[in-house]
């Protein structure tokens, strides 16, 4: 039902004209959650601030223009949202099994941008995961991958 509002108000031109990015547009949705994820400790760090815009930019090939759009309307849209569901909906109708599990370790690289994980943010990657239907053995699967490109091998003597 609140599709078909949405609809609606976007075919009598009432669609706020300072959004670039359509509230289906998977982009949007992705950038929302990594925003925040990276907030949800309490604080975005420098570190995570630009793992956000790092990682969009890898994922989405955008020009510095259209990722500040990006960000904008992220930001804006997170701000607005009342939970998670409203972008992860998006993610599960158009996105595969293979890249909502890519979803799932990009989220794990904005909780280690900062070096550790907190307990939020890895309740945070749960929700999403589960939202998305990502099994728990892809979501540990892609934490640990993560975790193991940031940290560097313990080479101490035994």
């Amino acid at each position: 039902m609140l599709d078909a509002i949405r609809d609606f108000v976007r075919k009598v031109g009432l669609a706020r004209p300072d959004h670039h990015f359509d509230d289906d547009d998977a982009r949007l949705a992705v950038a929302a959650l990594l925003l925040h994820a990276a907030d949800v400790d309490g604080g975005m760090s420098a570190a995570e601030r630009g793992t956000v815009r790092d990682l969009l930019r890898r994922q989405y090939h955008l020009s510095a223009e259209d990722l500040d759009r990006l960000i904008a309307d992220a930001t804006r849209a997170e701000e607005e949202a009342v939970d998670l569901y409203s972008f992860t909906s998006v993610l599960k109708r158009q996105l595969g099994d293979t890249d909502r599990v890519a979803v799932v370790r990009l989220l794990w690289e904005i909780v280690y941008a900062d070096g550790e994980a907190q307990e939020f943010e890895e309740n945070l990657v749960w929700r999403v995961a589960e939202l998305l239907a990502v099994p728990r053995e892809q979501r540990l699967s892609a934490k640990a991958l993560v975790a193991e490109s940031i940290t560097p091998p313990n080479d101490a003597e035994a």
